[in-house]
């Protein structure tokens, strides 16, 4: 199984790679892909670091799993591969950015081309099991990823952190708020989105942001 990581994400999390949690990781997941069908396809689970280098990074979104449906999971949170139905989340995502600031839901779910303006879409854990949700969870990742997100508060400032729902909101406690922008609201799953996600304007807050710091907004 051919896993590659981009350069300036490599040299961040080279100290995570060489301890015994992730070796344990390492040999649990190469036997999963090995022994049953695994999503997202082995060459993209750090797809988010590879469409966005560290130095790129100026919003993180953060996910909790991997979709686990046949042709979804390409290694981004939230996004799916093109020609696959949007998963309601997503769905309702792009019902707020039309809402928020007027772009149409577009014709693909694919949102790689967030990953390459600068947004780290970032699941807590990279891994799972066709069909079984939450199947690789607690077996190493979430102390990788959190490990991501403590690379980038420290070494980063100014940076938007759009956290939906209670997990991706605990999962960023570490985030500096006096030198960064942290926008919550409750996640776009269909059971919440009504009871706050839809109108919170995180869009455009994100692009304001931005803007005010000197980045480029994103082109949502």
């Amino acid at each position: 199984m051919e896993v590659t990581i981009e350069q300036s994400w490599k040299e961040r999390l080279q100290g995570e790679f060489d301890k015994q949690y992730f070796k344990d990781l390492t040999d649990y997941v190469r036997n999963e892909y090995r022994t049953g069908v695994v999503y997202p396809p082995g060459k993209l689970i750090f797809n988010a670091f590879n469409l966005c280098p560290f130095d790129n990074v100026k919003v993180v979104i953060i996910g909790q799993d991997p979709y686990h449906g046949p042709g979804q999971a390409h290694g981004l949170c939230f996004s799916v591969q093109d020609g696959v139905d949007y998963p309601p989340s997503l769905r309702n995502i792009f019902k707020e950015i039309q809402s928020d600031i007027g772009t149409p839901v577009p014709a693909s779910g694919d949102l790689t081309r967030w990953a390459k303006q600068g947004v780290l879409l970032l699941n807590a854990t990279l891994t799972v099991r066709a069909n079984i949700a939450g199947s690789h969870q607690r077996r190493g990742w979430e102390t990788f990823t959190d490990a991501v997100i403590n690379a980038v508060a420290t070494e980063k400032q100014n940076v938007v952190y759009i956290l939906w729902g209670s997990y991706a909101q605990q999962k960023a406690a570490m985030v500096d708020r006096a030198n960064n922008l942290v926008l919550e609201s409750v996640h776009p799953s269909p059971l919440s989105a009504s009871r706050g996600f839809f109108g919170n304007h995180h869009f455009s807050r994100a692009n304001q942001y931005l803007i005010e710091h000197g980045k480029a907004p994103i082109e949502w």
